[in-house]
């Protein structure tokens, strides 16, 4: 175990770099906390379909994008090794593996509206969720094709293109929910134009988040570019079979993982419709909130794995192990202050989302819930980031697949349909899988930082 100062230590330069990516990685959930928020203004059933579609838009979604984050380790351990134009050049190779990502992702998502009805979904929110993934569809590509740039920009500690673009797309997301939800009649007279756009409903909010994504990737890409100042490194990259091939190796776990706990969450998403619109409804408001803090130990974790990945490159063990138990203390202070909001205010938080009085009443007993797993969901954030930046990605697959599908799933199912618990039993069961997560990664990580760890470019991902 890294001595306490030596941890203190390193926390300076990580929250340097986490913080900021904890702001970005907030500022992508709160794009679609805004769309949860304008859509809850409109109808149950608005707010209930795009929920479900989005659901089942990053259900294989992030399939790619946990794949991409496999560009996050060989980035970093190129540039603490010294070998900037590989950790470059592997930019370009992240372009070309999300183009083909997005071309073999395309085909299920645009399947999976099929599952809905037999799922037991009302035709009206199976509908609206139909609308959506067909209008969200075409961003597809520009969400995964972000993570190439992202990669070597988190790498260099390049924080401020990340968050100038996660404002821009933000900014562009609320305004853009509200024109096109609703459309622009209610609008003064003086927008001219914009008064004949009509109310687009669930479509208007995916449009929103498309226009969003383009805007990141325009920003970021830009801001790689200007960081150029070497012709040579700016000269275009066709795609290098030996580099996609070891992304793709160290990314398909973690693409893996990814996708085993979103398909989880999915499919709970699925089991909450079944018990209505209301129940639904505030599922999405909790698990919308839930996710706004999740994803701050998210960035802990991103920046974690930049650290870690920056220490293996460069043979420092002890380095390693002090920014990964840095960032397991920095996830576990602020989500418990988080725990301490949903337990105490949990009916003012869900009124931040929706003013559905049925819904808020719902949603209050699940942000209690969620209060009992905020810890285990930050380690095991920061569990899968660092183990990412050592370049182990196989055994945080392992670990998710049998908490959330062996565990997760039965019991669900027995709380939620057999006890008769609803709606709050799928929520209790999040609780166990959460916690047997973080327990497995934390201690993966203290045996793996134990010994020298090599660098990803001589070995496989383990």
């Amino acid at each position: 175990m890294a001595p306490p100062d030596s941890i203190r230590a390193e926390l300076r330069p990580l929250l340097r770099l986490a913080l900021p990516l904890a702001l970005a990685q907030a500022g992508q959930a709160l794009m679609g906390a805004v769309d949860v928020a304008v859509l809850g203004r409109a109808s149950p059933e608005l707010l209930a379909g795009a929920g479900l579609g989005n659901a089942l838009f990053f259900g294989f979604a992030v399939l790619g994008m946990g794949v991409m984050q496999g560009l996050d380790p060989l980035v970093s351990q190129a540039l603490g090794a010294g070998d900037a134009d590989r950790a470059r050049r592997l930019v370009w190779q992240g372009v070309w593996l999300a183009l083909g990502l997005a071309v073999a992702l395309a085909l299920p998502i645009a399947l999976a509206p099929a599952l809905l009805r037999p799922a037991g979904i009302s035709p009206a929110v199976a509908r609206e969720a139909v609308r959506f993934l067909s209008w969200r569809l075409p961003g597809l590509p520009l969400a995964l094709v972000f993570f190439a740039p992202r990669a070597y920009l988190m790498a260099r500690a390049r924080v401020r293109p990340m968050l100038m673009a996660v404002a821009l797309a933000n900014v562009l997301n609320l305004a853009l929910d509200v024109l096109l939800v609703f459309g622009g009649a209610r609008w003064p007279s003086w927008t001219g134009p914009l008064r004949a756009i009509p109310a687009l409903g669930v479509a208007g909010a995916a449009n929103a988040s498309n226009a969003s994504n383009l805007i990141q990737v325009l920003v970021l890409g830009l801001s790689l570019r200007a960081g150029s100042r070497s012709p040579r490194r700016r000269t275009f990259a066709p795609p290098h079979p030996g580099e996609l091939a070891l992304a793709l190796r160290v990314g398909l776990p973690t693409g893996l993982h990814v996708f085993a706990e979103v398909a989880f969450f999915s499919l709970a998403s699925i089991l909450a419709g079944r018990l209505g619109a209301v129940p639904l409804s505030a599922h999405q408001v909790a698990l919308q909130l839930a996710s706004v803090t999740f994803t701050v130990a998210l960035g802990l974790g991103n920046g974690g794995s930049v650290r870690v990945g920056l220490a293996v490159g460069a043979g420092d063990r002890r380095g390693a192990r002090r920014a990964g138990l840095a960032a397991f203390a920095g996830a576990a202070s602020f989500m418990a202050c988080t725990a301490l909001a949903f337990l105490v205010f949990p009916g003012a938080v869900a009124r931040l989302m929706t003013d559905d009085a049925a819904v808020i009443a719902t949603a209050a007993p699940l942000l209690r819930v969620a209060a009992l797993f905020q810890l285990s969901d930050g380690l095991q954030a920061v569990g899968a980031g660092v183990l990412r930046g050592a370049g182990v990605t196989r055994f945080t697959f392992a670990v998710n697949m049998v908490a959330y599908w062996v565990v997760g799933l039965p019991l669900s199912l027995l709380l939620a349909f057999g006890l008769g618990l609803g709606v709050l039993g799928l929520w209790a069961a999040f609780v166990v899988c959460l916690a047997l997560v973080a327990a497995s990664l934390v201690v993966r990580f203290l045996r793996v930082s134990s010994r020298e760890i090599a660098p990803l470019a001589g070995r496989d991902a383990a």
